[in-house]
């Protein structure tokens, strides 16, 4: 009988010391996705075809240092550019389906934020960012930019960046005419303040006047230059005080990102015109839906964004 129970006890013994081996063997393939991110980083590094020089096409360069230029002015080094190294050529279909998932990954560096608000800014991995479905969202975006964007011939530099005391990475896609995509410098904006313009003209003939008002909205790249726009006009035409039709105009456009843009006319003729506007810029990693029972435009996901819902009136 204790032979028995001592030969069932060895075969527990035996048995779970298999278990733990198998789990061993198994656990040698996986990586952590840290790792994983770092190996295609290097895989795409052997990927490519190999610099001549470390010298930047004269566009990009000065892109890179106006960048540096602005981030000094508005974040006071709290956002800053460290470093820039050249990596290669994307000269094979490998090394761009490589750079397409480094820069889909949810370990890739990210920011978003109006860079003339600093206290705006959010950056890091992106699935420090976010989670669930709305990481997979983003991450369909970004794959989305990196098919539509990245070609065979562009070129790669590695970007070392300081933010908020926290060194990280990106890489950064360009070409002879400039910059092409980078997550963090494609995530972030420079919008400048609404600007309202307005001029009134008459019609001596027909007794007939006209006067217009425009919102605009500007979102600029982080070198400065611009990047987008939206904005809403009202024109009113009036006689004898009397306003006697309304009309409205409306736009949105920026450079790798989303607009969208809409208006009504509230009031027509009387004593004023009256329109309602809708409009919204964001960078690719977020989203804008409009919601025409309350005729407003929103936002959602990642990105930097600017949204604006009102009204503009105007008398004779």
């Amino acid at each position: 009988m204790k032979k028995l129970f001592l030969n069932k006890l060895n075969l527990v013994l035996a048995l779970i010391v298999l278990t733990f081996a198998s789990c061993e063997k198994e656990n040698d393939g996986i990586v952590p996705a840290q790792d994983q991110t770092s190996q295609s980083i290097e895989n795409l590094k052997a990927a490519l075809l190999p610099p001549t020089t470390q010298e930047l096409p004269k566009i990009v360069s000065d892109q890179i240092n106006s960048s540096k230029a602005n981030l000094l002015h508005y974040t006071d080094k709290s956002m800053e550019i460290l470093e820039v190294t050249v990596l290669g050529t994307i000269n094979t279909a490998d090394a761009l389906n490589l750079s397409k998932e480094i820069i889909s990954s949810k370990e890739s560096v990210v920011a978003n934020g109006d860079v003339a608000e600093p206290s705006s800014i959010v950056a890091g991995p992106l699935k420090d960012l976010y989670s669930g479905n709305e990481l997979l969202e983003i991450q369909d975006n970004l794959n989305e930019v990196a098919t539509n964007e990245l070609k065979i011939n562009d070129q790669i530099l590695e970007i070392t960046w300081n933010i908020k005391n926290k060194k990280v990475k990106s890489l950064c896609f360009y070409r002879t005419d400039g910059i092409v995509w980078d997550n963090v410098i494609g995530g972030l904006v420079i919008m400048e303040q609404p600007q309202i313009e307005e001029s009134s003209q008459g019609d001596f003939h027909s007794k007939v006047s006209s006067k217009w008002r425009s919102l605009t909205w500007t979102a600029n790249w982080l070198w400065g230059s611009k990047r987008g726009e939206m904005g809403a006009k009202i024109t009113i035409y009036y006689s004898s005080s009397r306003v006697t039709n309304t009309d409205r105009s409306d736009w949105g456009n920026i450079s790798l990102g989303k607009a969208r843009s809409e208006s009504k006319i509230l009031n027509n003729t009387g004593s004023y015109g009256k329109i309602r506007y809708a409009l919204g810029l964001c960078t690719p990693t977020g989203s804008l839906s409009f919601n025409s029972s309350n005729f407003t435009v929103s936002f959602s996901g990642l990105g930097s964004n600017i949204i604006a819902n009102g009204t503009l009136t105007l008398y004779p």
